[in-house]
């Protein structure tokens, strides 16, 4: 009995007993984490139609814009946590990176009355932060049906119809790219400056499956014809390099018989050139020659005239009688030696 009773009047002086600071802090700490708790469950279990959110969510890459009462604000918020009024603010995520949006399905018919169509186009595009204000204002939220879905079909129909299918299927096709991106970006850059076209992708129409099969023949006709001009291309390479070759094989026999050539007239010159050197040196040797033997004889006859005196003519004559062998016998010594003309003479000379 004594201890029920203690225990019953221990629970009396607890009961009795007022709360701490630290409970009143727990509590506080445990509200604020519930009502935390149930702003985030409101904002992610109504869609931003109904707008009964408090709390909503910015993702990256997206900026917030809002409307009250129908009427868009000024303010744009940035990625992450914000709040709104409830009912009365109404917000919208707007993508402000790089986005693409698939416009599929476009009809058109070509300049020949053809009917054909496109499956699908891509067009990478952007709107400007800066821009989004004014671009909702103008446009609202679907900006981009007006200025990307609705516009490409107005200009594949505008291309089809000033084109033929030759061109469109075939020959201009690998410009309508560049075409749809000039377009878009050249409107949207009066009407919409906001929106920037990054690129545009078409895929190949879909035509009628006879005249498709007479392209496909004609390309092959095509294809044929190209590998019979690049065969004949071929040819005329190897045509061409053989009379590149043929030509430097001459080029260079010419050269080398030019080479031969002036080798040998440089040496007929330097022959030609060593002969007139010796005739010259011969010819001066002969006239050195001449000269010394005129010279000489000069010389001997100015000896000689210097000699041809009376006594030594007397003498040289005594000489050639005394050196004749021959010895005459007879009655008539010959004329010869006692000839009055040169005996005469020579006592007339003396």
């Amino acid at each position: 009995m004594d201890a029920h009773r203690e225990q019953q009047q221990n629970r009396e002086g607890q009961r009795n007993h007022p709360p701490s600071d630290s409970d009143t802090m727990t509590f506080l700490v445990l509200v604020l984490v519930f009502v935390a708790f149930a702003m985030i469950f409101l904002s992610t279990s109504f869609s931003t139609s109904v707008g009964f959110s408090i709390l909503h969510q910015v993702p990256e890459g997206h900026v917030g814009a809002y409307w009250r009462g129908g009427a868009l604000l000024k303010d744009i918020t940035d990625p992450g946590f914000h709040l709104k009024l409830p009912v009365i603010t109404q917000f919208e995520p707007i993508q402000v990176t790089l986005q693409t949006d698939q416009v599929r399905d476009i009809p058109c018919g070509t300049k020949g009355g053809v009917m054909i169509s496109f499956d699908k186009i891509e067009v990478v595009n952007r709107l400007h932060k800066q821009y989004v204000y004014d671009t909702l204002l103008s446009f609202g939220v679907d900006y981009d049906k007006t200025w990307i879905y609705d516009k490409i079909h107005h200009e594949i129909n505008q291309f089809c119809s000033s084109h033929t299918l030759q061109q469109v299927y075939i020959d201009m096709f690998d410009q309508i790219d560049d075409k749809m991106k000039e377009a878009l970006q050249r409107d949207c850059t009066i009407y919409a400056p906001g929106v920037e076209i990054i690129s545009v992708r078409v895929t190949k129409p879909n035509i009628p499956e006879k005249i498709k099969r007479n392209f496909e023949l004609m390309e092959e006709e095509r294809t044929k014809a190209l590998i019979a001009i690049e065969a004949q291309k071929v040819k005329e390479k190897e045509a061409e390099t053989q009379k590149k070759i043929a030509v430097s094989e001459a080029e260079k026999n010419a050269l080398v018989s030019k080479i031969i050539m002036d080798q040998k007239l440089t040496e007929m010159n330097s022959s030609k050139q060593q002969e007139a050197i010796e005739n010259e040196m011969y010819i001066a040797r002969a006239k050195s020659q001449a000269d010394a033997s005129f010279y000489k004889v000069m010389k001997e006859a100015e000896a000689n005239k210097l000699k041809l005196t009376p006594e030594f003519l007397e003498l040289k004559f005594i000489e050639a009688i005394a050196n004749n062998s021959k010895i005459f016998f007879g009655e008539k010594v010959p004329n010869m030696v006692f000839d009055q003309r040169l005996l005469g003479s020579f006592l007339h000379a003396r």
